[in-house]
């Protein structure tokens, strides 16, 4: 990873001492006459995945880039056969809930009741349809929901004129998914060793700070306790961007919510604007943008983040306006001015296409800046191109001593898809 953080650096200290940038430009991405007319016309596209911003221990590292790097794949098989980007999408996101590892899908945090509920949501940035599933209990994959919600809604009205949904909930939305052929899975059955245990570690955690005499100190200490078991560990929601070779972007999020959070919450994995974001350039906006998010639901729900990020991503400077966006639309909200710590990360992608000069006006293709930021302890990314063999992986980090919801990370960098016109 070549750094290329330099220049920026005295713009950046600027607005915040405590915030780590880091911007790399990877020769390997960029794709030269040789292997692109090698390819298929105008198969290509780019991926970038998330595996939580929260907190990602040294001892599972290894488990957390593997899953990204298999969802990096499966997006990526997806658009060499000439699927869209939303189609690539949802690929991942299954990858990434089938993983034990990942609170979405298979092993999510359990709720207060001891159940799993979960929150999932997809947008496709050509049609600008949305489909969500929240409190969604009984099904393996809340994604492949989200994105029959999506389908359907894209083609037109139900009978007598009728709206169709794109946002269920509870026992309507797991009833609406087995109607249109998303198998039911056993709740049971999506519960894993180490979500049971966190489980029975958090409500012994809670029936302790219940018994706590009253009292300044014995509240303090229940504040404490409250904030451990929601801290930023338990932030790990899933999600996923996409870029096709024709310039379609769509954007994804998956998540089983809080450890122990009441039954029917509904997190920002599930809300329009705040899990996930995804915009194919038009005449007023020259850029196509994708966002996901992770982080405290809350927090994202109040600042409806990725929508944030994603009008921020039209500025001429995509790094700069990202942090600018994650300091004064998250961190310093007026909407969150009562929050101690403001826990949250994205990941961003912005694309236009061009028409290479040399050697051949015939090479086309788009430009793909990518970037993730991140206020919590650390964020787990995967990144990879149609045209690359194998996905790379970073679990990005906030330095030594700094203060997670207090300082940011922003780190990325830039892909250039190419292809032969015709």
């Amino acid at each position: 990873m070549i750094s290329d953080a330099g220049a920026m650096e005295s713009l950046l200290m600027k607005t915040a001492e405590e915030q780590q940038t880091s911007f790399f430009k990877d020769s390997s991405w960029h794709n030269n006459q040789e292997s692109t007319q090698n390819q298929k016309l105008g198969v290509g596209g780019f991926v970038l995945v998330h595996a939580g911003a929260g907190y990602h221990s040294e001892s599972k590292a290894k488990e957390y880039k593997h899953v990204c790097k298999r969802a990096c794949q499966q997006a990526v098989d997806q658009l060499r056969a000439g699927a869209l980007a939303v189609e690539a999408v949802a690929a991942a996101l299954v990858e990434l809930e089938d993983s034990p590892f990942t609170n979405a899908g298979l092993g999510s945090n359990l709720n207060l009741s001891g159940e799993i509920e979960c929150d999932a949501s997809i947008m496709d940035g050509k049609s600008l349809h949305y489909g969500a599933v929240g409190a969604i209990s009984g099904i393996k994959n809340p994604i492949m929901v989200a994105n029959r919600l999506l389908s359907e809604a894209q083609k037109g009205k139900l009978s007598a004129g009728r709206i169709p949904p794109c946002f269920l909930v509870g026992q309507g939305a797991h009833d609406w998914a087995v109607s249109h052929g998303v198998p039911p899975c056993p709740s049971e059955k999506m519960a894993t060793k180490f979500s049971l245990s966190a489980y029975k570690r958090n409500k012994r955690k809670m029936e302790l700070a219940e018994k706590m005499e009253t009292g300044h100190n014995q509240t303090k200490k229940r504040r404490q306790s409250s904030g451990n078991e929601n801290g930023s560990g338990c932030l790990d929601t899933v999600g996923a961007i996409v870029v096709d070779m024709q310039g379609n972007v769509a954007a994804a999020v998956s998540s089983g919510g809080l450890a122990m959070k009441h039954p029917g919450r509904v997190g920002q994995a599930a809300h329009y604007g705040c899990g996930c974001w995804a915009e194919n350039a038009c005449n007023m906006n020259p850029y196509s943008t994708a966002v996901s998010t992770s982080g405290c639901g809350e927090h994202l729900i109040r600042t409806m983040l990725a929508r944030e990020c994603s009008t921020a991503m039209q500025s001429e400077d995509a790094h700069q306006a990202l942090l600018e966006a994650m300091q004064n639309k998250f961190i310093s909200s007026p909407f969150l001015g009562s929050e101690d710590r403001v826990l949250g990360g994205v990941i961003v992608l912005r694309c236009c296409r061009f028409v290479e000069p040399q050697p051949s006006p015939n090479i086309q293709g788009a430009l793909v800046e990518f970037l993730w930021s991140h206020t919590t302890e650390s964020m787990c990314v995967g990144y990879m191109s149609a045209q690359d063999s194998k996905a790379k992986t970073h679990i990005s980090r906030l330095p030594p001593g700094t203060v997670p919801g207090q300082s940011l990370a922003i780190e990325g960098g830039v892909c250039r898809l190419t292809s032969t016109r015709d």
